[in-house]
């Protein structure tokens, strides 16, 4: 156990072998010379090396010392493993106290210690190995001969008999010994050829920990920001909520008031007419015809007259209500306000997209509101402008030349349309107008329940099958990123285009085959 605890110590971590020529750096870190060389050679390449153990950083490619003491201690651990190692194997005639054995001998299947090694070596000329109790696999299994050569045309080892009288007979054969160097060349080689790429993805693995770690701390301030903004959402939605109370209180203490004051009115008036409903009852009991007569506080009016009534109607105005279109405005100005100011605190803004009927070619019709284009098969008959002559196609009125904007379109999933950005100047005729077909604009086509993305001629299929009619587009002027979004639940990214951006970038529609695009507000 203790050997092997030294081995682990002496042990390259790059190569998992004995240090070869070690070198240590100036984190105190020892390797092999040949394997630290690859591995900053590798580095050089990204400009920063590093500790392939304890990953510090050099500014510069750091300079390697030569350790002799551990390059002795090396080959003196090595000269010395078969003693040192704890292997269990003993001498097979040392049989009063077990000793280490030293060697094998493959003829004779044993294994020998020092002092019976020197005997044996007197009298037999045999192969000797490492010790080992499996001899099996270092004889042929066909003649039981000592394995001494090497077919690298079949990759197999051979005996002498193999070679004369065998299946290998006639082949080019090599030493064991040889065959063995010549591999171990090769595997130096290709153990050259790992170095860079273990020493790269050494470079790499921290590479991506430090994204993870940046992806885990945008998300975190994320998490805050959005905690933040929906904090203020509930404080907005509070106060439009106590505005719009408000207004429906104030509206109804206004009516009652008004009410209010009808009844007191109407209860005076009825008091008013009980008296005089009793005096008149009174007098109608009167016998003496010549006081009923001379009564002078009765008057007998019309029905209905201002006499019995007071002079005003009873009747509360029919027009005394709660002015619901009043609190519908109050409600709406106030969701408005909220959804104005969540825009404005994610730094989006939300275009008035309106077509452009002048770019629009004859057969592409527009709907009033300049928010519908459909593909129709009767001539538009407007007058002539420069407007897109080969593909049935329009743009927008305004362009987009900063900032970051959202809107959604609505495609009736009828026919093929296509949706997304284009610069003014496009060309009006020929193959080059079609959206997809050229430099200057950008686009997803949907058509017969699949999707694509165009630019200047280049398709990309999108493995997604659209579900729903409801597209959003999200353009970020600056960072030259146009996204399209399908509004499903959860909603769904379907593309994302990359472009330094040079010009005002307009909406642009393609409808085919009855197809109709809706900007949704």
């Amino acid at each position: 156990m203790a050997s092997a605890e030294l081995r682990d110590e002496l042990t390259c971590s790059i190569c998992l072998s004995l240090y070869t020529d070690p070198v240590s750096l100036r984190c105190g870190h020892f390797f092999c010379r040949s394997c630290i060389v690859s591995a900053l050679d590798a580095q050089e390449a990204a400009g920063v090396y590093s500790c392939p153990d304890c990953r510090i950083e050099y500014p510069e490619r750091p300079t390697l010392e030569k350790n002799r003491k551990l390059e002795n201690i090396v080959e003196r651990f090595s000269s010395t493993r078969p003693y040192a190692e704890d292997t269990g194997i003993f001498c097979a005639y040392c049989t009063k106290s077990p000793v280490p054995a030293v060697r094998s001998c493959l003829q004779c299947e044993t294994t020998f210690c020092d002092d019976h090694l020197t005997v044996h070596n007197k009298t037999l000329d045999h192969k000797l190995i490492e010790p080992t109790f499996s001899f099996g696999n270092k004889k042929c299994s066909l003649h039981q001969k000592v394995l001494e050569y090497y077919c690298p045309q079949d990759v197999a080892c051979l005996c002498m008999s193999c070679c004369l009288v065998g299946e290998h007979r006639g082949h080019q054969v090599e030493l064991l010994d040889e065959a063995s160097e010549k591999k171990k060349e090769n595997l130096k080689k290709y153990l050259d050829e790992l170095n860079p790429q273990k020493a790269e993805i050494q470079i790499r693995v921290p590479n991506l920990q430090d994204d993870v770690k940046n992806i885990q701390e945008k998300a975190s301030n994320k998490r805050k920001n959005v905690s933040k903004i929906f904090m203020d959402i509930r404080k907005q939605l509070e106060m439009a909520e106590k505005k719009v109370l408000s207004e429906v209180s104030r509206q109804e203490e206004k009516i009652v008031s008004q009410i209010s004051h009808q009844i007191q009115k109407l209860e005076i008036q009825e008091n008013k007419l009980s008296r005089k409903m009793r005096h008149v009852e009174e007098m109608c009991g009167v016998t003496d015809p010549i006081r009923l007569l001379q009564e002078s506080d009765i008057t007998v009016c019309s029905h209905g007259g201002e006499e019995d009534t007071g002079g005003d109607g009873g009747e509360v105005s029919s027009e005394e209500d709660l002015d619901e279109g009043l609190i519908s405005l109050t409600l709406h100005r106030s969701m408005r306000d909220i959804v104005t100011n969540v825009t404005s605190e994610l730094g989006v803004h939300v275009p008035d997209i309106l077509l452009d009927v002048d770019t629009a070619e004859e057969y592409v019709k527009i709907s009033e509101d300049l928010k519908t284009a459909t593909d129709s098969e009767e001539k538009q008959n407007r007058p002539e402008s420069s407007r897109f002559v080969t593909y049935p196609q329009v743009l927008s009125r305004c362009g987009l030349s900063s900032g970051r904007h959202y809107w959604e379109v609505e495609w009736d999933q009828i026919g093929k349309c296509g949706v997304g950005l284009s610069y003014l100047n496009i060309e009006k005729e020929g193959d080059q107008s079609g959206i997809a077909y050229n430099d200057k604009s950008w686009c997803l086509v949907l058509y017969d329940g699949e999707c694509k993305v165009c630019h200047n001629s280049d398709e990309l299929p999108l493995s997604v099958k659209p579900t729903c009619p409801t597209l959003g587009l999200f353009l970020d002027y600056e960072a030259g990123r146009l996204s399209f979004y399908e509004l499903c639940d959860p909603i769904r990214h379907l593309h994302t285009f990359t472009a330094s951006f040079t010009e005002p970038l307009h909406v642009v529609f393609y409808v085919f085959d009855g197809a109709s695009v809706t900007i949704r507000s």
